[in-house]
Formats: C-alpha cells, sequence, structure tokens
C-alpha cells in the first residue's frame, strides 16, 4: 500500500536512509530533516513496516525533485521503487509541473523509467537551494536525470 508519510513513519524513513548512506549510496537524513519535509514523502507499508519511500521535492514553479528513495534489503526487486517514483510522477503531473529530476547513485534504474542523463548545470535551482549547503558540494559524484511530463 501505498500513501503519504505519518508522524509515526519518521524513525523507520530515517533508518532506512540512512541504512544507505552508511553505504555511501545516498546521502544521510536526520528527524529534523525529514520532519520538516515529511508532507513530500510517500511510503510503501507492508506488514506494517515501512518497506520503501521516496519524496517530491517542489524546487522551482516548473522544476522538482524525486529524492531520498529507498527500498528495505529484503523487499528490493518487487517494483516497490518503480512504485513509488510513479506515485511522484503522478503527483508532479497533477500539480501541473513540466518536468522533474533527480540526482543518484543509479542512473540506470531511472533511465528504465524514462529519465535521460542531465548536466547539473542545467538545475541552478537545486544547486542554490540544496546542494550549497552538501558537504560534497562543489565535487558531487551523483548523477542528474530529468524526466519531462506530458
Amino acid at each position: 500500500m501505498i500513501r503519504k508519510a505519518k508522524i509515526k513513519d519518521v524513525p523507520e524513513i530515517v533508518d532506512l536512509i540512512n541504512y544507505y548512506a552508511q553505504k555511501g549510496e545516498m546521502l544521510p537524513r536526520t528527524p529534523v530533516q525529514v520532519y520538516s519535509v515529511l508532507r513530500d514523502f510517500v511510503v510503501i507499508e507492508q506488514e506494517h513496516k515501512v518497506a520503501g519511500v521516496g519524496a517530491l521535492s517542489i524546487i522551482w514553479s516548473d522544476l522538482a525533485e524525486v529524492r531520498s528513495l529507498a527500498i528495505a534489503p529484503d523487499k528490493q526487486g518487487r517494483g516497490l521503487g518503480r512504485r513509488i517514483v510513479e506515485t511522484l510522477l503522478d503527483e508532479a503531473r497533477s500539480l501541473e509541473l513540466p518536468q522533474v529530476f533527480t540526482l543518484t547513485y543509479k542512473p540506470d534504474f531511472f533511465v528504465k523509467l524514462g529519465f535521460t542523463l542531465a548536466d547539473k548545470k542545467d538545475l541552478p535551482h537545486k544547486i542554490w537551494k540544496d546542494c550549497i549547503h552538501c558537504p560534497k558540494f562543489p565535487d558531487c559524484d551523483e548523477t542528474a536525470l530529468v524526466k519531462r511530463l506530458g
């Protein structure tokens, strides 16, 4: 079941994201960071636990970011990531956003969903909103991908 995240989900969301952050596969998130943007998140709940999570962050009038996509290790390979991204893309369309992007260490996954490679220089609003505060700035090693929405 995919649903909007709830306050009770925050500890599991943080644990799931930080599991992959410890492996160097995504950036870490604190509970404060997640609480402050909780309305951006959707979760897949299975057996009363968060099995997957993702967020849609509005960056500008014409751009949103798919971020913090994480699937529990024992739930991977079941299409949960695809379902989360499709849900977030539907939300972006309902907001009439013309495009979304992601910064990822797993570009092949997003290419399968119709995203195309992009230059980070073409995302200046993202750079000034978030990236400038990142410890990896300006040497970001994530791949940027964009999907135009019809």
